[in-house]
């Protein structure tokens, strides 16, 4: 097994898909907002998550994300890839398809099912683990995989096969969750989530750092940066001085097709598009958004 699960850490800025208004995907913004991101200082790329709209894509579509992306990276930094599956054979394909294809690591959520199990869920985890030649980050977000995963449960998984220990904690509250966990194995890599809103709390109780779709990745870099340089204080105002930005962003139901305005009225890619169906947005809450780039514009940040 790769060992450098070992490794992970920092801001793995999640990346959006972006789409031509007729829904294709946008080659040239899809490169576009990669070299954002390494211009940003991230220090790895999540794609083919939620922000990444992977359940809208096709396998072919998948591939071509991936190629694209990886191309441009060009070995810089760990490119994370969403492989979850609702079944574990399933899994192993696709995560397979993305190790080929140039994945430093691959992000797994629980399977839903029928009845809850834990035995099921332990069966499908420790499958991938001596199956797969890349770490496994699990993605614990209940709110959106309706299956809980229990500090127990992950401790076992954790205990059984090392790389299993990487954990994207996006079960709330995530802070004591991960002292939680610290606490009996101080070898997991917890990363936050949740839109980057809990970051410094995170950080705080033990997190390596965070795996979230913020779409002014540099913000979290410089935070992360200050923190383990040991400024507290400096991080602390960082981040509440975004807190507002990071909040509007990461409001419920619309925080995807949000995300991608933000990238689109910066430039960054060519269209807002989210393939259909998705939440749509208000023009007060467009408006209000304009307010808040404008805003972050002035403190020099793009």
């Amino acid at each position: 097994m790769n060992n450098s699960a070992k490794n992970m850490s920092g801001v793995y800025n999640i990346m959006p898909t972006p789409f031509n208004e007729d829904e294709t995907i946008d080659i040239q913004s899809l490169k576009s907002v990669t070299e954002f991101m390494l211009s940003s200082g991230v220090h790895g790329i999540t794609v083919l998550g939620v922000l990444g709209e992977a359940h809208k894509l096709t396998d072919a579509e998948r591939d071509i994300v991936l190629k694209t992306v990886i191309d441009v990276v060009s070995g810089e930094i760990p490119v994370c890839v969403g492989t979850s599956h609702p079944s574990t054979y399933g899994c192993i394909a696709t995560s397979e398809r993305a190790i080929e294809l140039g994945a430093s690591s691959v992000m797994i959520t629980p399977p839903k099912l029928m009845r809850p199990s834990d035995a099921a869920m332990r069966d499908h985890y420790l499958t991938l683990a001596n199956t797969l030649e890349a770490p496994i980050v699990i993605q614990d977000h209940p709110s959106s995989t309706g299956v809980y995963m229990s500090t127990e449960f992950l401790l076992d998984l954790a205990g059984s096969e090392l790389s299993l220990s990487n954990i994207k904690l996006e079960d709330e509250p995530s802070p004591k969750k991960a002292s939680d966990l610290l606490s009996q194995n101080a070898e997991m890599k917890i990363f936050g989530g949740l839109g980057g809103i809990m970051f410094m709390e995170e950080l705080r109780h033990g997190a390596v750092g965070t795996m979230t779709g913020f779409a002014f990745p540099n913000v979290l870099v410089r935070i992360y940066d200050k923190f383990n340089d040991g400024d507290l204080k400096g991080a602390e105002e960082l981040f509440n001085r975004y807190c507002p930005l990071i909040s509007f962003e990461n409001q419920k139901y619309i925080n995807l097709p949000l995300r991608k305005q933000a990238y689109y009225r910066r430039g960054i890619i060519g269209s807002p598009t989210a393939r259909k169906p998705h939440a749509p947005i208000d023009q007060m809450t467009l408006d209000e958004l304009d307010k808040l780039l404008h805003w972050a514009d002035t403190q020099g940040d793009k």
